[in-house]
This record gives C-alpha cells, sequence and structure tokens, in this order.
C-alpha cells in the first residue's frame, strides 16, 4: 500500500483559484441567483476546474486537507471557501500575511502532524523553498491545481517516504 500523507496542505492563490484574491477580485463576494459566485463588481469569480475532484480524491484516500496562505485579504479568501463549498475539505486554515513557516508550524501545533508526513502545494517557488526546509514534500503548482499534480505529488510523497 502506498504511504499517503497524514496532511495536505494546499495554498490558494493561483493554486486553488486563477487570481490574488487581495488584488485582481473586489471582495465582498456573494453567490447570485445562478450559482455563480461574483465579486462586488459582479465579476463572475471561479477556481480551476479540477480542484473539487481533486479535494475529493483526497477525501476519499482520508487524508486531512488544510489551507495555508499568505493573503492580507482574510476575511475574502475564507468567504470564497464557503461560497465554493470548499470549507467542509478543510481541516484547518491558517490564512493571514507573513511566512508560512510559521503556517506550517501552527498547522504542526494543531494536528499533531509531523512536517515529514505533509505534503504542500504551492504555485511560488519562495514558499516551496521555505517550506521544504522544515523536511515538508513540497509540489510546485504550475497552471493551477489538477489531478495530475495530485498524483505526482503523492508519487513525490510516497518515493521521500521510502527512502534512497
Amino acid at each position: 500500500m502506498t504511504r499517503l500523507p497524514k496532511l495536505a496542505v494546499f495554498d490558494l492563490d493561483y493554486t486553488l483559484w486563477p487570481f490574488w484574491v487581495d488584488t485582481h477580485v473586489d471582495p465582498p463576494f456573494h453567490k447570485s441567483s445562478d450559482g455563480a459566485v461574483r465579486d462586488r463588481r459582479g465579476q463572475t469569480v471561479r477556481l480551476y476546474p479540477e480542484v473539487r475532484d481533486v479535494l475529493e480524491r483526497l477525501q476519499g484516500l482520508e487524508v486531512p486537507v488544510a489551507a495555508a496562505s499568505r493573503t492580507g485579504e482574510i476575511e475574502g479568501a475564507n468567504q470564497l471557501l464557503e461560497l465554493f463549498d470548499l470549507d467542509r475539505y478543510f481541516v484547518h486554515r491558517e490564512i493571514y500575511p507573513g511566512s508560512k513557516v510559521t503556517h506550517f508550524e501552527r498547522l504542526q501545533q494543531k494536528t499533531g502532524v509531523v512536517f515529514s508526513q505533509m505534503i504542500f502545494f504551492d504555485d511560488e517557488k519562495r514558499n516551496i523553498l521555505d517550506v521544504s526546509k522544515l523536511g515538508v514534500t513540497c509540489i510546485h503548482v504550475q497552471n493551477g491545481m489538477n489531478l495530475q499534480t495530485l498524483s505526482q505529488g503523492l508519487e513525490t510523497f510516497a518515493k521521500a517516504q521510502a527512502g534512497p
């Protein structure tokens, strides 16, 4: 049986959705009568197409999920997770400005999961570099989170667990 992480952690901006929540869209957000999530100006806001499938797959594998975001738009990010009905997948959320290392230290304190049992998906190389120093398996996301990136990430995690 392939070794699975005890916690999968996702960045939000340009990982789950194709924008910076504090720059490219205009909070507060709402769900319109047609079911679309929109910002204050009525602009439709979307997730990357396979994000729900990725979270469903992890739920099916019984891998808990957390969010780690450095955005300054804390309320807007949380609002989007709720409006997209993604909040039900996330057991923890660390959403505030600052170092991703702090996010992970708090996640470890809250969950009891050691860094080596975590996997992290993020679009920014600097976050990948910082968090990998903790011993977390880090996966660089390009063009948004999808099932292929998840599969490759879980494979990388399993190989890291198996050792050299």
